[in-house]
């Protein structure tokens, strides 16, 4: 099974939500998760719940960007935030996918640079999963981080 990794400093209420969900996500579905962030406030958070036969891990991480951090200022000066050690662990293969509730700008120029892209691909688009009354989920693709797309990035999304 695959394993995914989470930006636990992301949120405005970081650790707690993020922990919350990967308990969940552990729990319910039995994904793997990697808590990344501040490890004594992770493993504070995880003491609140039964863990036992989880698939929970921490990675530490020193650094946090906020919410109002520039992103590129945050890409090259912090280098042991939570997200660019979540970026590093894709890109050493040690997980599958990432999930973030941080700062997106942050998020997407970290992921650029760290990650990579296809080289037919000028811009990354964000997608979310929405739920539906018939109980189908819908795949929302590109949910704001781009203003002012081209159809060249349509195309390529």
């Amino acid at each position: 099974m695959s394993k995914i990794a989470v930006d636990a400093m992301g949120s405005d209420h970081a650790p707690a939500i993020e922990v919350e969900g990967a308990f969940q996500a552990a729990s319910e579905y039995g994904i793997s998760v990697v808590l990344v962030g501040h490890e004594d406030r992770v493993k504070a958070e995880l003491a609140r719940y039964d863990t036992h036969g989880l698939n929970l891990e921490i990675a530490p991480a020193s650094e946090v960007v906020g919410m109002g951090e520039s992103p590129l200022t945050a890409l090259r000066r912090k280098k042991d935030s939570s997200i660019r050690v979540a970026a590093n662990l894709l890109f050493d293969g040690r997980v599958s996918g990432v999930v973030s509730a941080g700062n997106t700008g942050a998020v997407m120029a970290t992921m650029k640079v760290v990650v990579g892209s296809l080289s037919v691909v000028e811009r990354p688009a964000l997608t979310t999963v929405l739920p539906t009354e018939k109980g189908k989920p819908v795949i929302l693709l590109d949910v704001g981080a781009n203003v002012d797309c081209k159809p060249i990035h349509l195309e390529q999304f």
